[in-house]
């Protein structure tokens, strides 16, 4: 038994793993790095684009633009965080990954989803402050509120995050070295650990439910109301432009949010599923949000998707 970790009893711990994502495919995961690929480049370079587009054009630099932007480049960590470790899997039947590069990439899933969150939560009070009182808007949401509002995102996310890689470097992984997940996700790590997982579950499960809890409490408050004072709204213009961009949130809510959901209950509830579904699922609540905002706020927001247009039909026309 050699130091890198190659254990077989409780006193001893694995420190280097291998990632097996997709098991059950076997001779056909190589198959998947070419659509997968496209679909990192994709998520890079639409979020990118976004992105450039709203710091580049001053009359998009406005409270809801730049969280939008922060959202977005959220996504692009996120994407980063998984998908070349993931893809560097697929060429390999088993990928090499050190205790420490673990946890490391655990940190940065749970940060990066937890971002996720907060960013939502700071747009529904963007759009709260827009509606309900729009006379105060210009006064609330300043650069100074904007910059509270990130230091406390950052604050909560790293509150979630960082307890949960102290506990799980606290563990023994004695069953095997082999994961059979593409990422260092905390359930996939802790089912290769011995001992008395109680509290590591129990520690796990409370901060997804207090931490939902908590953030579909706010949005199922706050966006009601949104709707209710939109609806007010005297001008056909503005009602329908403020009806227009709650539309586009709560499909990036809905998103983000479900997605999580059905693979934390499948996870803690289906035993009986494949490992391979389990993947996908994962797979999905981690990538679909990358994939999918951009289009979300490229195509239904009137004044990015404008300022888009114009910058290709310049690329064309030079």
């Amino acid at each position: 038994m050699g130091e890198d970790g190659n254990a077989s009893t409780f006193n001893n711990s694995y420190t280097n793993f291998f990632l097996v994502g997709f098991p059950g495919l076997r001779e056909w995961r190589p198959l998947l790095i070419l659509p997968l690929s496209f679909l990192y480049v994709t998520i890079i370079s639409a979020n990118a684009l976004i992105i450039h587009t709203v710091v580049t054009q001053q009359s998009l630099h406005q409270p809801m633009y730049v969280l939008i932007t922060l959202l977005l480049t959220v996504n692009i960590c996120a994407a980063t965080t998984v998908m070349p470790k993931m893809l560097e899997g697929f060429l390999h039947y088993a990928n090499p990954i050190s205790l420490h590069g673990c946890l490391a990439q655990m940190f940065f899933i749970y940060f990066t989803l937890l971002l996720d969150y907060n960013v939502l939560l700071a747009m529904a009070l963007d759009r709260y402050v827009a509606i309900c009182h729009p006379l105060h808007y210009t006064d609330l949401m300043t650069s100074h509120m904007l910059g509270l509002l990130a230091i406390l995102a950052l604050t909560r996310s790293l509150g979630v995050a960082v307890p949960l890689v102290v506990l799980t470097s606290r563990a023994h992984f004695c069953w095997t070295p082999v994961i059979r997940h593409f990422t260092c996700e905390y359930i996939a790590l802790l089912s290769i650990a011995c001992g008395d997982l109680t509290f590591n579950n129990r520690l796990g499960l409370a901060m997804r439910l207090i931490t939902v809890t908590f953030d579909l409490a706010l949005l199922g408050t706050s966006y009601p109301r949104i709707i209710y004072a939109a609806f007010r709204i005297s001008s056909g213009g503005a009602r329908a432009k403020a009806l227009h961009t709650c539309g586009s949130h709560l499909l990036v809510i809905l998103t983000i949010y479900l997605s999580g959901l059905s693979t934390s209950i499948v996870f803690r509830v289906a035993k009986n599923v494949s490992q391979d579904v389990q993947n996908l699922l994962s797979a999905i609540y981690l990538l679909l949000p990358g994939a999918l905002n951009p289009v979300i706020y490229g195509v239904r927001t009137r004044e990015i998707r404008q300022h888009i247009e114009k910058m290709l039909c310049r690329k064309d026309s030079a």
